[in-house]
This record gives structure tokens, C-alpha cells and sequence, in this order.
């Protein structure tokens, strides 16, 4: 009985094989469990946003006197222009340009200051300053912003009480007062998380690098600053992508604060203006159109930060 012997041609020929069919088997399954999240995603990400751009370029018209039957029509781009000429649409997008201003700055300074000390924390110590500094962050936007408002609110706060025993009169809820208030919340809601994002970064620097910068001789500080931060930067800057993102979804604090205050309107900021024009005013084109607009803000200052972020790194 004679054996045969596979070439090493009919070998590789069994190997592709087997591989394309391990590759076919492992596509199939691939698809099966991420068909459900394509599914989710495409009803309630892509379809609202189709659903969105297609609303923004119609509008309500009455016949007549405007006395007539409401009627839908194509206007073009027409509820674009009545957005961007509303003074108070505009008047709230210099607004939040100032919160960013305030808030970016504070917040991510705050979170890098943070980390640094953690990581040059005793290890004992560790635990309990994070968990302390990412207690805030756990508590949810709408409690947070019910918290401070009281904590704002003349007659009730015990803060503007100490204040006003010392002979420090101030009103966190007037016109001068109320965007850094607002930013405050911000800072001590999201400060937290950020820290620990960038923690865990510090955490996987190479201690061999560290422990070479100590034996030459810098200290706490030059080794922070010239060895951590540099190695962090990745980190850094996908927490000022998601910052910048978060930033132009204001609402839910300067809402809550609305209540208390007349200093904050309906149309504080683009979010709110959207929220007044479809649920107050009735205008879901031009809440539609308002929408698309904060949309290509967001794209558009996304698009920047990670242009500058991948300059950064490279350099």
C-alpha cells in the first residue's frame, strides 16, 4: 500500500482552506451580534437625524389672513435664516461661548492638578481621594443642579448666610453672578470622572522612566511636568474632544436654575432656544433647524480639537 505524501503546495492549499473558512464562520457570527446594535442605532440615532434635516426645511404656513388651514410647505433653508437672525438664538451662542471660556479651563486644569497629586499620593491614600473626588460625578444632573440652586437661593442658602455674617453680600443668581455659577456646577459635576480618566493614564507611564528622572535629580514638579504630561497627552485630548462635545449640550443645569432665577431665560442657551421653539412656541422646523445647526457647531469644533490634538502629538 503506497502512501502519499501532501506537497507543501496541497499543505497551503489546506490552510487557506481552513483559514477561509474560519474567516467566513467568524464574519457570520461577527454579523449576527452586531446586527441588534446596528438595528438600535439606525432607529434611534439615524433615522431621528434624517428625520431632523428633512423637518428643518418645512414649515406651518396659513392661507389667507392667517386665519386658514395650516399647511406644509418647502421653504429651503429659510428656517436656518430665521435661527441664525434671532437675536436671542445668537445672543445664547455668545453666551456658551463664554461658558466655554470659563468652564474648559477651570475643568480640565482642575482634573490635570488633581490626577498629579493622586499619583504622587501615598498609596493608602489613593482609594479614599478618589472616590471623594468622583463622588460628585455619581450624583445626576438634575439633583446636582436642585443642590446648588439652594445652595444659591438668598434666605435658604447657608453659604450666602456665612457670607452675608462676614459682610460679604453677594447673589450667586443675578446677571453678573449666574454663568459662573452655572460653570461651578459643571466643575464640581465633572471634575471627577475626568480625574480618574487621566489617573489611569498616569497609571500606565513606565515607573522606570520616573525612577531614572528621580536618580538625575528632578523633583515632583519637573517630573510632572516634563515627563507625565507629555505622556499623557493622548488622554488629554480625548478628554477635551468629549469636553468641547459635552459643552455644547448645556441644558439641563441653566433649566433648573431657571426656576430660581430671572436671570436665566428659556432661550439662555441653543439647547434651551430648540426646547422653547418645539415644546413652548410650537416651531418644530425651526427647533429642527436649531438642532442641525448645534449639530455642525459640535462636527465643526470636533473636527478642530482633534486636528490640534494630532499636531500635538506628533510634535
Amino acid at each position: 500500500m503506497v502512501t502519499q505524501v501532501p506537497t507543501v503546495r496541497g499543505v497551503d492549499r489546506l490552510q487557506s482552506r481552513k483559514q477561509r473558512a474560519m474567516s467566513g464562520t467568524g464574519g457570520r457570527t461577527a454579523a449576527l451580534f452586531l446586527t441588534p446594535f446596528f438595528a438600535v442605532f439606525a432607529l434611534a440615532m439615524v433615522a431621528p437625524v434624517i428625520y431632523a434635516v428633512v423637518l428643518s426645511f418645512f414649515a406651518q404656513q396659513k392661507s389667507g389672513l392667517g386665519f386658514g388651514e395650516a399647511k406644509t410647505s418647502f421653504v429651503g433653508l429659510e428656517n436656518y435664516l430665521q435661527v441664525l437672525q434671532s437675536e436671542s438664538f445668537v445672543g445664547g451662542i455668545a453666551r456658551l461661548a463664554m461658558y466655554c471660556a470659563l468652564y474648559i479651563p477651570c475643568m480640565v486644569g482642575g482634573a490635570l492638578a488633581f490626577a498629579l497629586l493622586l499619583d504622587a499620593a501615598v498609596a493608602r491614600a489613593r482609594k479614599l481621594f478618589q472616590l471623594l473626588v468622583f463622588l460628585p460625578h455619581a450624583v445626576p444632573g438634575v439633583i446636582a443642579a436642585l443642590i446648588w440652586a439652594y445652595l444659591y437661593t438668598p434666605g435658604v442658602s447657608p453659604i450666602v448666610s456665612v457670607l452675608e455674617s462676614g459682610g460679604i453680600a453677594v447673589n450667586f443668581l443675578d446677571n453678573q453672578m449666574i454663568l459662573p455659577s452655572i460653570v461651578n456646577i459643571a466643575v464640581w459635576e465633572w471634575t471627577g470622572y475626568n480625574v480618574i480618566v487621566l489617573f489611569t493614564a498616569l497609571q500606565a507611564v513606565p515607573r522606570e522612566i520616573l525612577e531614572a528622572a528621580r536618580v538625575d535629580g528632578a523633583g515632583e514638579i519637573r517630573t510632572a511636568l516634563s515627563i507625565k504630561l507629555p505622556l499623557i497627552l493622548p488622554a488629554l485630548s480625548v478628554i477635551m474632544l468629549f469636553t468641547v462635545i459635552g459643552t455644547l449640550q448645556l441644558f439641563t443645569e441653566p433649566s433648573i436654575i431657571s426656576k430660581a432665577t430671572a436671570s436665566v431665560t428659556s432661550t439662555w442657551v441653543p439647547n434651551m432656544w430648540a426646547y422653547d421653539a418645539a415644546f413652548n412656541r410650537h416651531n418644530l422646523n425651526q427647533a429642527a433647524a436649531a438642532s442641525i445647526i448645534i449639530a455642525l457647531m459640535a462636527a465643526v469644533l470636533s473636527w478642530a480639537v482633534t486636528r490640534f490634538s494630532s499636531r500635538t502629538d506628533k510634535a
